[in-house]
């Protein structure tokens, strides 16, 4: 594995996902999420895939939280549809097989919900791009288990930092690592001059209580 700088990860892919305007930041003039939440920030990570060197960089940060907090996977598994990309990225990288997993199974043809062929009892390791509750990956990993897969745990590019998400994690008793979270952006972001304090306070308070800001 080709090593790159590692010490400051967390800062570097805050910086990263604000240069190539992954994640946007509008407290004054917020964004509307699918869930019906008015948000000052939006997160769209599949915005690294479009940029060659940075998706390097990305896919070798994951590497190497992997190698540094989990057993070696058999194979990595992404969540659909924003981790596939991404996730065999990771897998070919680390030379090792990939699958992914859809929100439900298919309606028609094989009516797979992990799509792509691993033997029962291996162990894969989840990428998934984004956090928010952990509704959608716990859903992927529990039939990543029910398919008869030790699933060594998950590493997510980025997390909102809910309190909610990290009790659905502990719940479901998955180890959970990210590139960078909520925290960690919002200190890189003022501190770059992208937002106020002012406007860091706001986003604070709308981290605390989402699903009732306004």
């Amino acid at each position: 594995m080709d090593e790159i700088e590692f010490n400051n990860y967390q800062e570097e892919t805050a910086k990263i996902l604000l240069d190539i305007n992954a994640i946007k930041l509008s407290p004054n003039k917020p964004f509307i999420w699918a869930s019906g939440w008015k948000s000052p920030i939006y997160c769209d990570n599949r915005i690294i895939l479009s940029n060659p060197k940075i998706r390097n960089t990305i896919k070798k940060y994951l590497a190497q939280v992997m190698s540094k907090n989990f057993d070696q996977p058999d194979a990595i598994a992404g969540v659909a549809t924003g981790a596939i990309g991404i996730g065999m990225l990771v897998a070919d990288y680390l030379d090792l097989p990939f699958i992914y997993v859809r929100p439900e199974a298919k309606k028609h043809g094989r009516k797979n919900q992990i799509e792509g062929e691993i033997e029962k009892g291996k162990k894969v390791m989840v990428i998934e791009d984004l956090i928010s509750t952990g509704k959608s990956s716990i859903g992927a990993i529990r039939a990543l288990k029910s398919y008869g897969l030790n699933v060594v745990g998950m590493i997510a590019i980025f997390t909102y930092e809910f309190s909610v998400s990290e009790d659905n994690f502990n719940k479901e008793e998955i180890n959970v690592k990210t590139l960078s979270n909520y925290s960690t952006l919002l200190r890189i972001a003022q501190k770059t001059q992208y937002i106020s304090e002012i406007e860091c306070k706001m986003l604070e308070k709308w981290n605390g209580n989402p699903s009732s800001w306004s």
